[in-house]
């Protein structure tokens, strides 16, 4: 009764345990041979060792069995796990390594009877309780593994996300980083990555641009941003159809963060006003975009291949009179009437520095009563 009764404990052990696997398999996305692997990887060990202990007190002609010739099987539908040693078949006179090795005379007699040089033959050497070693050790293996694939998983999942919007919960302030669960993983905004002036109450839900995703042992570790000029792009790209249909490309991007985006646009369809539909019906699109940034002023702008007239619309919204480019030194030179001076090269020179970044020309503003004076 007690042996049917450990036997009955064991089929019951084994059944759950492929259970639980199915289960993992089918919840957490785990394949459940990747599982099964592990776990007979981890038992291969275990047999090598006690194979390995036994040997070293029986006499060389009585080892049936050596840690090279182990193997481990689980059977993928009831669970039973079989250890067996393995050898090569191979022709009498060629036998070198009896470890992993058997002459064909003695394979035929002992195993199979049509067996062929180049075969392999194998026979069962299941250790006594060994169901009961196996649970336990499957039990270890699972958790790992189950870690392991987890975050292996998370991590693919987020490499896909890399340079893409993301929307994250704000957790708390930890200093002045921002701690902030996005899906399944914790990330932190850190404060270089924040925009000045924004603070963020727990449970606020933002968007977030995933800058860089990298593989740890403790997971993947990502790096988010809110100050990113890529950040403002993929908005445009999320609000606007026309982007993403591929009719209007955002050409260039340049950004102060907190304060202001210039950002040129291109249609590639000529009946259609690449601006318009960033801004949308009654400035739909670019309102959303500008309520997302908390206020952040958007300047958005044709795009030309001519850098004369790219650098005219960057310096908007003021007026420009004349552009003289070096393309060579990538360097202009503009002229703009004089009540327009300040306005062109804007607050502390932001609008020319901006202007400056989109363009990628070293931009010199002057006005034209000055430049009349040096002519004369």
């Amino acid at each position: 009764m007690a042996v049917r009764k450990k036997k009955t404990e064991a089929n019951n052990e084994r059944r759950e345990l492929i259970e639980a696997l199915d289960a993992i398999e089918k919840e957490k996305q785990i394949s459940k041979k990747i599982i099964l692997e592990a776990i007979e990887s981890s038992l291969l060990a275990a047999c090598k060792n006690q194979f390995e202990n036994k040997n070293k007190s029986e006499k060389p002609e009585n080892k049936k069995a050596t840690p090279e010739n182990i193997r481990v099987k689980i059977d993928s539908e009831t669970g039973a796990v079989a250890v067996y040693v393995e050898y090569e078949v191979v022709e009498d006179e060629l036998l070198e390594n009896p470890a992993v090795q058997i002459g064909v005379t003695e394979a035929r007699l002992k195993y199979n009877e049509k067996a062929e040089p180049g075969d392999t033959v194998k026979y069962e050497v299941t250790p006594k309780n060994f169901g009961r070693i196996a649970a336990q050790k499957a039990k270890q293996v699972v958790v790992q593994k189950i870690r392991e694939e987890e975050r292996k998983v998370l991590y693919v999942q987020f490499l896909e996300k890399e340079r893409e919007v993301v929307t994250g919960i704000v957790q708390r302030y930890n200093g002045e980083n921002v701690c902030v669960q996005i899906g399944k993983l914790d990330a932190t905004l850190l404060k270089n990555e924040q925009v000045p002036g924004e603070r963020f109450r727990p449970t606020e839900r933002i968007k977030l641009y995933i800058v860089e995703v990298k593989d740890t042992p403790k997971g993947p570790r990502i790096t988010i941003s809110r100050s990113h000029p890529e950040f403002v792009k993929r908005l445009f790209e999320e609000e606007v159809t026309e982007i993403q249909d591929g009719i209007v490309e955002i050409k260039s991007i340049s950004r102060e963060a907190g304060s202001r985006t210039k950002i040129a646009v291109y249609a590639n369809d000529e009946n259609v006003d690449a601006v318009g539909a960033c801004v949308g019906v009654n400035g739909s699109r670019v309102n959303a975009i500008v309520e997302e940034l908390r206020g952040e002023k958007i300047d958005i702008i044709d795009w030309s291949d001519e850098p004369e007239v790219l650098i005219k619309h960057a310096l908007s919204p003021a007026v420009v009179d004349l552009v003289t480019v070096n393309e060579e030194e990538k360097t202009a030179k503009v002229i703009v009437p004089e009540d327009q001076l300040s306005l062109a090269i804007g607050k502390e020179g932001q609008n020319a520095r901006l202007a400056a970044k989109l363009t990628g020309y070293k931009i010199d503003i002057k006005c034209k009563s000055v430049s009349e004076e040096e002519e004369e």
